[in-house]
């Protein structure tokens, strides 16, 4: 595995991390000793980034990785994890130091470690100035509890105001070939900065699988339940898309989730996506997109069958895209 570094300043990382949201049961029920044959994959494939929040099955998803960072303490990780949304009484933003100090230490108690390498503000509470978030992540890292700093789905104008105060060290993103609109300023806003962009959901949640996910399958926890991509219309057009750029894949003995993860690589050296499973075999795919070389030929031919702005409906739902910043 080639590596990246996590921005200026920041540790060399595999160029692949892995997300671990699904190690919560969020695409489907999972158990631990699968989460922890992933992770010994990960090990086994130079997958070294992980990527955890407080919020994925409140805490469980950092039970998995804590439990296997206590069974294996030269595990060799990097890790990240966020704060800043809290689900009492209701769910909410809260970006004040109390409740992310109190988050932070909670998520480092379920890891089993006194330090994260990178700590995410989840969703910006809007009401707050990013400044003063910023503040406080910075005392964070003076008291040896965090790497980096980080935000998630924010927009390049409050990346500037945040770096201003403190350099970030990453900023995340749904990003891939059917969410593109980090490419309308935040790929290049990161790049200027030496912050690093890390694209979540690159395999577009599962659409760039071997097999199209079925709807009609989903438990009613799974994420993509009330995503308008994922419905009626919308769902049966973006599978035509997408069996073109399968037979694509196949032409080339690609595999479609590889050759997703080998095309947000080749968007920039500062690039690092965060693909999530829970399977060993999804893992070695998705691993295998890191050695996939692309021709002029290549990209063009993508572009033409999977053009920018070609998925139709919504990533989320109304509900779902709160907290979200949108910026053009």
């Amino acid at each position: 595995m080639r590596t990246r570094q996590l921005g200026k300043g920041g540790p060399q990382v595999g160029a692949v991390g892995l997300g671990c949201m699904s190690f919560a049961g969020f695409y489907g029920e999972t158990d631990i000793a699968t989460s922890h044959d992933t992770l010994d994959a990960a090990r086994e494939y130079g997958v070294d980034f992980l990527d955890t929040a407080l919020v994925y099955g409140m805490g469980k998803s950092e039970e998995v990785i804590g439990s296997y960072l206590k069974a294996n303490p030269n595990h060799g990780f990097k890790i990240a994890t966020k704060g800043g949304i809290e689900t009492q009484p209701t769910r909410h933003f809260n970006n004040s130091e109390a409740s992310l100090r109190r988050a932070l230490e909670s998520s480092l108690t379920r890891l089993g470690v006194d330090y994260v390498d990178l700590y995410y503000i989840h969703r910006r509470e809007a009401e707050r100035p990013i400044e003063d978030v910023t503040e406080t992540l910075a005392k964070f890292i003076k008291e040896g509890k965090i790497g980096g700093i980080g935000y998630s789905e924010i927009a390049p104008s409050s990346l500037r105001r945040a770096h201003a105060v403190h350099p970030v060290m990453a900023v995340q993103s749904e990003y891939s070939l059917w969410t593109r609109q980090p490419e309308m300023g935040m790929i290049q806003t990161c790049a200027e900065l030496g912050v690093a962009f890390v694209p979540f959901s690159p395999v577009a949640r599962g659409m760039f699988a071997d097999t199209l996910p079925d709807p009609a399958t989903f438990a009613h926890t799974d994420f993509r339940k009330a995503q308008p991509r994922f419905m009626g219309e919308n769902f049966t057009a973006n599978c035509a898309k997408l069996d073109r750029f399968r037979d694509f894949c196949m032409s080339r003995g690609w595999s479609p989730a590889g050759t997703a993860i080998a095309w947000t690589l080749d968007q920039g050296d500062h690039i690092i996506p965060i693909p999530g499973t829970r399977s060993r075999g999804h893992l070695e795919q998705l691993v295998d997109g890191a050695a996939i070389e692309f021709t002029n030929e290549d990209r063009a031919e993508i572009d033409r069958i999977l053009p920018i702005g070609w998925a139709h409906g919504d990533r989320y739902s109304d509900a779902q895209m709160v907290g979200v910043e949108r910026y053009c």
